[in-house]
């Protein structure tokens, strides 16, 4: 059922690392230039749409972190989308009668449901991986790069669309009912994603603590070669205490139907 989705997610994550890459032999012959021109903007105009100061666009990972900040939202979408939908569908789609009269369990129901959302996320990593090295290889202009620090910011990627579809998950269990899923999703990824660009603006590290956008950032993951993990820890915690309370509240769930 999510085919139609895998591929249209692919395609445009694809897109979107490819029109971001095929600039960067430009950036990369006018280094200078382009130096000079950021260094008029303000230190948190350029951290707020990913532009490291310490990071350089003339480097190939340093304009791949500000080209992965918006796959990164990309994958909090699609994430965000599942977790909302697949728990809700039936009362949206008023299928619940249908579903709940077979002799299945919720139990199995709710597992069976998430590990489809999750290998539909696990495709969708898979073709990142694939797109990221393949766009990097063909505009890197010859330019040197460190695999293994590439390797270390796509392997997060999947701790971030767990986060993502993890809370869907819970948030759509809690509430009544969801009528519009995409708007509950775009509302929940651009609310924490504004989050993490006022921390940028405002220096302040308490926004920080709220957005998995900031656990993960591009940047320091590229400059470090690790996450980190102060940061990281916090969103591996609500990650699984969404999954937890998920579990507690569909079990007890009264699912309306007709």
């Amino acid at each position: 059922m999510y085919f139609k989705s895998i591929l249209n997610w692919v395609l445009s994550i694809g897109s979107v690392i490819f029109m971001f890459m095929v600039f960067f032999p430009t950036f990369a012959a006018d280094t200078a230039l382009m130096e000079q021109i950021l260094a008029h903007y303000p230190e948190e105009f350029l951290k707020a749409f990913g532009m490291d100061t310490e990071l350089s666009l003339s480097t190939v990972l340093g304009y791949f972190s500000f080209t992965f900040v918006f796959v990164q939202l990309l994958l909090a979408i699609q994430s965000a989308n599942y977790g909302f939908h697949f728990l809700s569908v039936e009362e949206r789609e008023l299928t619940a009668d249908f579903l709940m009269s077979k002799p299945v369990s919720r139990q199995k129901i709710l597992v069976s449901k998430f590990l489809a959302a999750f290998t539909s996320l696990t495709i969708t990593n898979t073709f990142v991986w694939i797109l990221s090295f393949a766009a990097i290889e063909l505009f890197n202009n010859g330019a040197q790069y460190d695999a293994g620090h590439l390797i270390t910011l796509l392997l997060t990627n999947t701790l971030f669309q767990i986060f993502f579809l993890s809370f869907g998950n819970v948030i759509s269990v809690s509430i009544q009912k969801i009528g519009s899923v995409l708007s509950y999703s775009l509302g929940f990824t651009f609310g924490l994603y504004l989050l993490n660009t006022f921390r940028s603006i405002l220096d302040g590290e308490l926004f920080g603590y709220l957005t998995p956008f900031y656990h993960f950032d591009p940047s320091y993951i590229l400059k470090h070669n690790s996450l980190n993990w102060s940061y990281a820890f916090i969103s591996i915690s609500l990650s699984v205490a969404a999954l937890g309370i998920t579990y507690y509240r569909y079990l007890r769930r009264d699912i309306h139907s007709v």
